[in-house]
């Protein structure tokens, strides 16, 4: 099998003026001369996707189209020209941080708590309240440059954890802005993220709802990061988006590559090449292990050593025959914890080369140096096997650099399963990176691994890194920035609305059962204050005409009976305890007796006093403690305690505890929304049944119905409903759209 490897063009999505970059680190180095700093630009893969932007967003008055780019700005550059600060590609922005902020914020908050703990190492992180003040200060001041930068039209694409507070500070100062945020790193699990104090998460998660889509690089990151969005802010959620008040997020995957073509034609160049046959024959030909990583506690490094020590001991014929080449970055290296790191590799490097080696053989080459774009390409074309073996990260470009490289079709590439490129890599050795055995038989894997072989996986990962290379990545991301500036639905929800509104118009015996708080009309913080719109009246009148439509609330008769006067509609009051048919008188379904109220209403009249603005509701058969007025930081909490005491408690008759939305209701507990819900269904053969609620006393009407029933949650938080509205106001839209199924508008 083959494969015919050519530059996949992904045209640029024009749906914006200027491009805005922004991430801490500028496209430049600064490098001081005699003649004073001179910027050289750096080639990471960051910048080498937006440099193929830069090529193909066309011209600007007859002038390449240059990218803006915002980032912190070293001292030195405060003072430099500004027309040094340009070349042909890019225009720099610098952000100048006080030295103190900028410890706290980069090395602080964003280096020493954010990156351990996304990456999964909690020991290390360092909970700082002063490193967050930094890092909101340092945010703020990103916001100031963007802001006096910015422009209508332009584009702002906001990279990386360090700038997760920038998206929704910009938002507040240009509200019109359209905001990408892509997240480089893992995004880890909400156990991980519960460590963070409540606020700091709060915010964090905020920050990043700033933009219109939110990018990670992979499906498990984009998810966990939803579960968050879920559990931090309440916000509802559908499908891929997170729903705001007054918009909604894209969160997705975008996996970012490399340059497929960069790799591929310089490999085979005869300054590779030259090199290549250098360091093969100072290794004495020997077959050839790989690996290059920057010094970091989440590369798995000295487990990697482990690993091809347990190979040299299991495997002796190997010995004298191959040589691992491990290169090692500098970085952070002032740092105690990655001095530490850095002992205990050359420690264990020095154990295994004396262990196995000889005068003539050292198991291990290890370097601990940054290597050129030529030496990296001469190493990844020249070994057997490519050992890449993090414990987490984010992506690993390595491991597609490496396969990018070999044109030749050879080598075998071993990838920890926990790295994000293992999603896509699916053809490489996959290994658990801290199993020493599995790392030990998967070298000898590779090593043994006929050339048939090698050819057919490589081929096939060569294949998936051409069509989905660095371009596509920025390409894919800015398509849906795009596609996100599309007018947004009349409706957000997950209902499949064809195929609904075909059974809803072809059924002959219909029933419609809603809530009333929260579905019918908005939440308020005064109960007696909550209406129904008169655009949502006469659409009710309408679909009562057609439907056997239900009113079923926890509210007391009087008030639902005022509130739907000269409407045909069923009631259903006080979660189940009173039903009122069109044109009929009120029946009484609880026939229990009063006498449980009174020790009930003593203890949440104690929760009165102790909450000012909370107030008690009685009704003819429950009664109700409501604190949505309440300000107290502790109240959700105290309201858990009072439900727990209140289901502890001894009473005449069996009670249900219901809490609901600021409010916690008693009860007695044989009727409910649930038990009305399933007995009006009995009543007549119905071929169409709807339910919509928002609230945990509709959950029990959801788990009661037909399970081919149409049931639907109201707004965020799990629930049995099998589809989801993500905003009151979506249920007018949808009870607007069933009434024009039966009557057309013209």
């Amino acid at each position: 099998m083959s494969y015919s490897y050519q530059q996949t063009n992904h045209t640029m999505p024009q749906a914006f003026n200027r491009l805005i970059i922004v991430s801490y680190r500028l496209p430049f180095t600064v490098h001081q001369t005699s003649d004073g700093p001179v910027l050289h630009q750096n080639s990471g893969g960051l910048v080498s996707a937006v440099l193929s932007m830069a090529e193909r967003l066309g011209q600007t008055d007859g002038q390449p189209t240059k990218i803006h780019w915002v980032g912190h700005g070293e001292s030195v550059l405060r003072e430099v020209d500004p027309a040094v600060l340009e070349n042909e590609a890019f225009v720099a922005h610098p952000v100048f941080l006080d030295e103190a902020v900028n410890q706290g914020f980069y090395e602080g908050f964003s280096n020493n708590l954010l990156w351990p703990l996304f990456h999964y190492f909690p020991s290390y992180a360092s909970f700082q309240e002063a490193d967050f003040a930094h890092y909101q200060q340092a945010n703020g001041h990103f916001r100031d440059v963007l802001t006096n930068l910015a422009q209508p039209g332009d584009l702002i694409w906001i990279h990386d954890f360090q700038l997760m507070l920038l998206p929704e500070l910009v938002r507040q100062a240009l509200p019109d802005a359209t905001i990408g945020y892509f997240f480089h790193i893992p995004f880890p699990t909400y156990e991980i993220v519960k460590l963070l104090p409540r606020l700091w998460r709060q915010q964090l998660i905020q920050g990043a709802l700033g933009a219109d889509v939110v990018g990670f690089h992979t499906p498990d990151y984009g998810q966990h990061f939803l579960h968050s969005v879920a559990e931090v802010l309440n916000l509802p959620i559908l499908e891929q988006r997170v729903v705001l008040p007054d918009r909604s997020v894209l969160v997705r995957d975008f996996p970012i590559s490399v340059d497929f073509t960069k790799f591929d034609g310089s490999a085979q160049t005869d300054t590779v090449t030259s090199i290549r046959q250098r360091y093969q024959r100072l290794l004495g030909h020997n077959r050839l292990i790989f690996s290059v990583d920057r010094l970091d506690y989440t590369k798995g490094i000295t487990y990697r050593l482990q690993g091809y020590e347990r190979f040299l001991t299991q495997y002796p014929d190997w010995h004298n025959k191959v040589t691992f080449v491990m290169t090692v970055v500098p970085s952070r290296d002032q740092i105690g914890q990655y001095q530490e790191l850095k002992r205990e590799i050359e420690e264990t490097v020095g154990r295994i080369n004396g262990r196995f080696g000889g005068i003539g053989w050292r198991p291990i080459v290890y370097t601990y140096a940054s290597l050129t774009f030529t030496e990296l390409l001469a190493l990844y074309t020249a070994c057997d096997v490519a050992l890449i073996t993090p414990i987490r990260d984010g992506m690993n470009l390595v491991c597609k650099e490496f396969v990018a490289s070999r044109y030749d079709q050879r080598g075998a590439l071993v990838l920890s399963e926990l790295a994000g490129a293992a999603q896509e890599l699916t053809d490489a050795i996959i290994i658990n990176p801290t199993d020493t055995q599995e790392v030990a038989d998967a070298i000898q894997q590779g090593l043994t691994m006929p050339e048939p072989e090698q050819a057919l996986r490589m081929n096939q990962m060569r294949h998936h890194l051409q069509n989905h290379n660095v371009f596509r990545w920025s390409h894919d991301f800015l398509a849906a920035i795009a596609d996100s500036q599309a007018p947004r639905p009349a409706l957000e929800t997950n209902l499949p609305l064809d195929t609904f509104s075909q059974a809803f118009g072809q059924a002959s015996c219909r029933l419609l059962l809603v809530d009333f708080d929260g579905t019918l009309a908005p939440i308020v913080n005064n109960p007696a204050d909550a209406r129904p719109s008169a655009t949502l009246r006469l659409t009710l009148n309408e679909l009562a005409q057609h439907s056997d439509l239900v009113v079923i609330s926890g509210r007391n008769r009087a008030f639902l009976e005022k509130t739907f006067a000269g409407l045909r509609v069923y009631l259903v009051a006080e979660h189940g305890a009173f039903l009122k048919k069109p044109e009929q008188s009120w029946e009484t379904l609880d026939l229990s007796t009063p006498d449980w109220l009174a020790p009930i209403r003593d203890t949440l009249q104690q929760y009165v006093r102790q909450f000012p603005g909370s107030f008690v509701e009685e009704k003819e058969t429950a009664i109700a403690w409501h604190y949505r007025m309440v300000d107290a930081d502790d109240v959700e909490a105290r309201a858990v305690d009072l439900a727990t005491t209140l289901r502890g408690s001894a009473a005449v008759v069996p009670l249900s505890v219901i809490q609901g939305s600021k409010v916690v209701e008693v009860k007695p507990a044989q009727h409910s929304k649930g038990t009305v819900a399933l007995a009006l269904t009995e009543q007549k053969p119905y071929d169409f049944i709807m339910s919509i609620g928002d609230d945990t006393t509709d959950e029990d009407m959801f788990r009661q119905l037909p399970n081919w029933a149409y049931t639907l949650k109201v707004g965020p938080g799990p629930s049995f409903a099998r589809y989801r509205l993500a905003r009151q106001p979506d249920v007018e839209t949808l009870l607007r759209q069933m009434s024009e199924v039966l009557t057309p508008v013209l």
